[in-house]
């Protein structure tokens, strides 16, 4: 089992920025691939940054520019620093564990994320 604890979200005006933080408690932390989501009302489940366990980054078109995904491995922590923030990032952030060598996937609670125009 992996117990992921989010933080950081809040309430913003456009164009400023906030960092969402990623505990990760459980198991082997290094070998996972983390990925931060979104999810705004009515709307599906928005993949917006992926990090490999060799440190290799993916963005959302979306967010590229204005995102950056990183990895502390040694807090067991992975960051999201998210710059300009527009309206349209308002959403619950996610975030995902994915070690495929052990077949395990799991998912934090969520933290909130609203940008007022």
């Amino acid at each position: 089992q992996v117990h992921l604890v989010e933080s950081g979200g809040g309430f913003v005006q456009a164009g400023a920025s906030l960092r969402l933080s990623c505990a990760a408690s459980g198991k082997i932390f290094s070998i996972a691939g983390m990925r931060w989501y979104r999810q705004a009302p009515g709307k599906h489940r928005e993949l917006v940054a992926v990090i490999s366990s060799s440190g290799r980054m993916r963005y959302g078109d979306s967010v590229m520019g204005r995102f950056t995904i990183s990895r502390d491995n040694a807090k067991n922590t992975v960051l999201l620093q998210m710059n300009s923030l527009k309206p349209e990032d308002t959403a619950v952030y996610y975030c995902n564990y994915e070690a495929v060598v052990l077949g395990d996937n799991y998912w934090g609670q969520g933290t909130q994320v609203t940008v007022s125009s």
